[in-house]
């Protein structure tokens, strides 16, 4: 792949959109990433953080195949009580 322009969530598509400079683009479903990989709305919520937070890091993780391993370690975002 070329060199990465953007990355971006698209909330029309629900979509993390990685553009690259060739003209290529890779869009990341969300919405059926985490119906594969979160088994509770903690997981969810993390994975929502992520995606609104930091794309490029969700992206990362997917496309390397550790969001799975990613979502069963400890959260890194909690709401404090």
């Amino acid at each position: 792949m070329d060199r990465l322009i953007s990355c971006e969530f698209n909330m029309d598509t629900a979509c993390v959109e990685l553009k690259f400079a060739n003209g290529s683009m890779i869009a990341i479903d969300t919405i059926a990433v985490e119906n594969e990989v979160a088994d509770n709305m903690y997981q969810r919520s993390e994975m929502d953080w992520l995606i609104y937070n930091k794309p490029l890091e969700y992206a990362q993780l997917v496309l390397s195949g550790d969001l799975e391993q990613y979502a069963q370690g400890m959260p890194e975002h909690r709401l404090i009580d």
